[in-house]
């Protein structure tokens, strides 16, 4: 071997060495009334922690006593883990949590790190129409349990803030999306391994009829509704019956140019598909840049002890008594 390179591979081993030796950090940050993101998270992240080694942390909406309660919205643990963390992956919607919680977002965010977000991380955050966080979402209807409006800076982080979507139907009793890959994005290293599935997530409104994915996305999936309420309408031309539900992107701030992962698909149930844990993983790899772990015929994805989540809805539908500990086992 030429004796110039060999400090080159040995600088290559070092760091392959130091990299094995120090895995990357993932934190998760959940909370959501409707989708059980309590429940999926924990175990991708289990699944992180035991095909690969990462470091992994996942925060909870909890109550007073510590136990688990989707409907906490100003409660979000654990986001002073992010000082540290390799990637944040998000799992929210309608929270508001407190100055110091959400300020640990807005520095990770600066710090120009990769970001995973899934379904209704569109509307991660409400604040109030006083907060000076509107940019992210606000209630502008205190009378309506739904009402959300701003979300511009969402949309620039990840693509699309939310808009609507093609309706309820059976909720977790049947799929209500079909799952395509996109052909243009053939090749990329996500969809190592992917094929067509179901998903019983009814499908989110994000392109078409005036409305485009800001920056520069990659769409990876495409999703067609099987059945929509904005079909039943006329409502086609406006909302049309097949949408992107999967891209890549990037957020910048200064000189950083990060990766961006984001799915509007998460039902529960989506993650008792093998499919749909495998792209989640991949694309969590992904944002790392660590592609390398992918395989050509995709990760295995196993679910990592039982998944047997409860199904969407909202109110009391979420299992009651839980703490973080009772999911990380």
């Amino acid at each position: 071997m030429p004796r110039i390179l060999v400090p080159f591979f040995a600088t290559l081993s070092m760091a392959v060495s130091a990299l094995a030796s120090d895995p990357p950090k993932v934190v998760f940050l959940t909370g959501d009334e409707e989708y059980r993101s309590e429940e999926s998270m924990p175990m991708l992240a289990k699944i992180l922690r035991r095909d690969f080694g990462f470091h992994v942390s996942v925060g909870f909406s909890l109550d007073e006593d510590g136990v688990i309660d989707p409907n906490a919205a100003t409660s979000l643990t654990k986001t002073e883990e992010l000082a540290d963390a390799d990637l944040m992956v998000l799992f929210l919607r309608f929270r508001r949590p407190d100055e110091a919680s959400f300020q640990c977002i807005l520095d990770y965010l600066e710090s120009g790190k990769p970001v995973v977000a899934f379904r209704t991380s569109t509307h991660a955050f409400r604040f109030t129409q006083e907060s000076p966080h509107t940019g992210w979402g606000y209630q502008d209807d205190p009378t309506f349990i739904h009402s959300f409006a701003g979300g511009e800076l969402t949309r620039k982080l990840l693509g699309q803030k939310w808009i609507t979507h093609h309706g309820h139907f059976s909720d977790g009793h049947r799929t209500l999306t079909s799952v395509t890959l996109d052909s243009a994005a053939k090749g990329h290293p996500i969809l190592r391994g992917m094929e067509t599935f179901e998903a019983y997530s009814w499908l989110y409104h994000v392109e078409g009829g005036g409305d485009t994915v800001a920056g520069d996305p990659q769409f990876l999936l495409n999703g067609k509704s099987l059945q929509s309420n904005k079909e039943e309408r006329g409502q086609l031309n406006r909302y049309p019956i097949s949408n992107p539900v999967a891209w890549t992107k990037t957020h910048s701030h200064g000189f950083n140019h990060a990766r961006v992962f984001m799915t509007t698909l998460g039902h529960p149930y989506d993650f008792k598909v093998s499919m749909m844990r495998r792209f989640a993983i991949q694309g969590i790899l992904w944002a790392l840049s660590r592609e390398d772990l992918i395989p050509a015929s995709g990760v295995k994805a196993e679910t990592a002890g039982d998944y047997d989540p409860n199904n969407s809805g909202f109110g009391d539908k979420y299992k009651k008594g839980l703490k973080p500990e009772d999911l990380l086992k």
